[in-house]
């Protein structure tokens, strides 16, 4: 899916509500909702709220060999994946109807558990493509192979995938992004600077490591290698930045395919597209200038060059199905050099996570059955609703906006639709075959599943009961083309929710991921879309000119932040997510405020209910990251780094000044004029 149109929080109905209380295993009742052993009080809440609230946490936690990092996000996908994996093991290990839910979840997950057998096959599953893609005699074929193997589950060099149409949210249409690369984005191909020529290396040594596995000797290996990183760096040149991608005007270009077809003469859509079963007359291309380039360089790089770059991206892409070598040389580049991660993670959990990413719906039904409550469900939509309340409340008060966007403003927030737990609905993967013998070709059958059900999307009404997570993440996410929050059931856990928590807790951790959620709706890009889920613009001219005024002071703030000693966060890409956090704070201390405890001083754990909350908000992102990890973040994530998640919207609250006694002078004081208000 359009990941633009996805505002997440973070990194990453077949069971009515009643059935999914009756089964489910509780854990044990939780009575401690506050770490304060790991708070650092040496430091002084004004000098660094976030080392105040989580520095001796910081300071003892290792993150796991296996890990990019560790803390709330973290351990809470640990915990999760355990409980997948519990009813993986206990679903693989009996016989079940053919095609039932049960079979397919458990033989899928058998089947990836069965690394012998994985090993013993080699790279024999991949061949059949790879002998294709040797037959090649021409540019013609290349495209040819490109296309045709999507049907295939594969597909190379067209960024294909089915939406709404940003400015017809009610009508899915064919969309093209940009595609072609391997590295995390088209920068990685332009900087000089040590660690990025260091990644550019070790990315070519991984190319001649695959072909290698391959069959090819040393000098042709590294030969093809080479060759394909200097076709990369050159597909690499036509790609908008993670900045530009974040633009969705700039990104929007509908196109007739007779019209598109003059701006690419040396592609051949009709045949590209009759390839891929696309059947349209009217596309959406988000990055044309990529598509552009593609055709003259289908024609001006040699035909061998291409064959090479074909061969690797098979590889690439099937790595992680193949025997252990190939495993292995995937985990070198990916894990460890871009990541910094030192150990693979235990095969069970690497198949978990397989599982609950390709049928994830299917898992998904045996998960809540088991561990959701239809209580935690009910808590969840109370506290979603003060807080949309309060959402409404703020916008009325607003001293910079016109009662004409006003009401345009309110009109969205009511129009939100408020998704939580788990779908109504669930997808069905009847033409999915899975057995417990061949990994790779029940990944091959689930994407082939995929592809059709775009294809089936084309052109027809938008169902907007569809998920863009799966019930176990965790994560939340608004989407502008819904106008939907959405809250799966694997986020609504502690340390972000507790049925049994304090409010103080609960508002300060989930409270404020709803709130972010909410902002989304709002924020420079969520604020291009109407309440119907339009891009459109629905304020006055005076109206935009002062919002955007306000997010460049955000732009401005975040720029200053510093990680790793010499690098900046980038204002522009973290935008959004800022104004996300900075909003959605706000909101939560407001709803907060609204309780019964919030109305009240009295201390828990030695903290005034103020104090609590916003400690909890802090702890909820006590997140330990590994340097490789933090440096691919700060060029690719438009998320800022957690101290900053903190630091930043506490430095503009005048209350969290209030609770802490923050005073001029203090490092997270700021100058009244120098605070963002925006929501």
């Amino acid at each position: 899916m359009k990941l633009h149109n996805y505002l997440w929080l973070a990194l990453p109905a077949v069971l009515a509500a009643g059935c999914a209380g009756n089964s489910t295993s509780e854990a044990p009742k939780r009575t401690v909702f506050f770490d304060k052993s790991g708070m650092d009080t040496t430091v002084s809440p004004g000098e660094n709220f976030f080392n105040y609230a989580s520095g001796a946490w910081m300071k003892k936690t290792e993150i796991p060999a296996t890990e990019t990092g560790w803390g709330s996000f973290y351990t809470l996908d640990d915990d999760n994946t355990k409980n997948l994996h519990s009813i993986l093991e206990e679903t693989s290990a009996k016989t079940h109807d053919a095609g039932s839910l049960e079979q397919k979840v458990g033989d899928l997950y058998a089947s990836g558990m069965d690394t012998a057998g994985i090993d013993k096959l080699g790279y024999a599953p991949i061949k059949p493509l790879l002998a294709r893609i040797s037959e090649i005699k021409d540019y013609q074929g290349v495209l040819n192979l490109a296309a045709g193997s999507f049907k295939d589950g594969d597909g190379f060099l067209f960024g294909f995938y089915v939406a709404p149409d940003d400015k017809n949210s009610t009508k899915n249409m064919a969309q093209f992004g940009q595609a072609g690369i391997s590295l995390p984005n088209c920068e990685y191909y332009s900087k000089t600077d040590s660690a990025s020529v260091k990644i550019r290396g070790e990315f070519v040594k991984y190319i001649t490591k695959l072909f290698t596995l391959a069959g090819d000797n040393a000098a042709t290996a590294s030969k093809k290698a080479g060759d394909v990183m200097k076709l990369e760096t050159e597909i690499a040149k036509s790609h908008s930045t993670p900045v530009q991608l974040r633009d969705p005007q700039a990104n929007y270009h509908k196109f007739t395919v007779t019209d598109f077809q003059k701006q690419v003469p040396d592609i051949n859509l009709k045949a590209v597209f009759d390839l891929m079963d696309i059947k349209t007359d009217t596309i959406l291309v988000g990055q044309p200038k990529y598509y552009e380039a593609l055709g003259k360089l289908i024609k001006s790089q040699p035909v061998d060059v291409w064959k090479s770059y074909l061969e690797l991206h098979a590889l690439n892409s099937a790595a992680n199905y193949l025997n252990k070598d190939f495993r292995d040389a995937r985990f070198d580049f990916f894990g460890k050099t871009l990541s910094g991660q030192k150990k693979q993670k235990e095969r069970w959990k690497t198949i978990s996570y397989a599982v609950d990413g390709s049928i994830g719906e299917l898992l998904g039904q045996l998960y809540v059955a088991k561990y959701f409550t239809p209580d935690a469900k009910k808590r969840m939509l109370d506290l979603v609703n003060n807080l949309q309340s309060v959402y409404k409340s703020r916008i009325e008060k607003l001293d910079w906006m016109s009662a004409a966007t006003k009401q345009k403003a309110e009109d969205k927030l009511a129009a939100f639709t408020k998704k939580i737990g788990y779908p109504d609905k669930w997808k069905k993967y009847d033409d999915v075959e899975i057995t417990r013998v061949s990994y790779y070709n029940n990944m091959e059958s689930i994407s082939k599943h995929n592809y059709k059900e775009q294809l089936k999307r084309i052109n027809k009404p938008v169902d907007k009961t569809e998920w863009g997570m799966t019930p176990p993440t965790v994560n939340a996410y608004y989407n502008p083309s819904f106008n939907e929050i959405v809250f799966p059931a694997g986020i609504l856990q502690f340390p972000f929710f507790d049925k049994d928590a304090d409010d103080a807790i609960n508002y300060g951790a989930i409270g404020a991921v709803i709130g972010h959620e909410m902002t989304h709706g709002f924020d420079d890009q969520g604020a291009q879309y109407d309440k119907e889920g339009n891009l459109k613009q629905w304020w006055t001219k005076e109206d935009s000119v002062k919002f955007h005024a306000k997010t460049q002071m955000v732009v401005d703030q975040y720029n200053k932040f510093v990680v790793l000693n010499n690098l900046n966060v980038n204002g522009k890409l973290t935008l959004g997510e800022n104004i996300a956090d900075i909003g959605g704070l706000a909101i939560a201390y407001n709803a907060f405020k609204n309780t019964e405890q919030g109305k009240g001083n009295t201390k828990i754990d030695g903290f005034t209910p103020d104090q609590r909350f916003f400690l909890s908000f802090a702890q909820v992102w006590r997140i330990k990251t590994r340097d490789e990890t933090m440096r691919m973040r700060i060029s690719v994530d438009p998320h800022s780094p957690e101290m900053y998640r903190v630091n930043g919207p506490l430095s503009n609250m005048p209350e969290f000044y209030k609770a802490f006694g923050i005073k001029p002078g203090d490092k997270m004081y700021r100058e009244d004029k120098d605070r963002v208000k925006i929501w």
